[in-house]
């Protein structure tokens, strides 16, 4: 088990090594066994933008990303409001370790995705179904 000090100069090692750049982060999050990697991706330390960016490998919309950029990546599990597209939330969350999707309107789950293929997934239903 990974303390929160060493998960802290982790973090700090990751993002020295990885600047700004969102591919180079992910990568270097790939490199690490998976205990370590899934308590980062849980944690304070990762924006929700980069913990999306690490399972999807894909940049949302500007508003989207400045979204997910507020949040904690400790927040996805309560699951966060990615956009509103017309009466329906999209919410990214993880459970189990895993990228959710969720397309609700409050009270329904419409359309549900799970794994690295949600994102992708959840474009073409959007695209066909709305």
């Amino acid at each position: 088990m990974v303390t929160y000090a060493e998960l802290a100069d982790l973090a700090d090692g990751l993002f020295e090594a990885s600047g700004d750049d969102d591919e180079l982060l992910a990568e270097r999050l790939d490199t690490l066994d998976g205990e370590t990697r899934a308590a980062l991706l849980s944690s304070d330390f990762l924006n929700a933008y980069q913990v999306f960016y690490y399972f999807f490998r894909e940049t949302p919309d500007e508003l989207a990303m400045e979204r997910l950029q507020l949040h904690a990546a400790s927040d996805l599990a309560r699951g966060i409001v990615v956009d509103e597209i017309d009466i329906y939330d999209l919410i990214f969350t993880l459970a189990d370790g895993e990228p959710v999707l969720l397309l609700t309107d409050g009270d329904t789950v419409l359309a549900r995705f799970r794994g690295p293929e949600a994102y992708a997934a959840m474009v073409r239903y959007l695209d066909e179904s709305l």
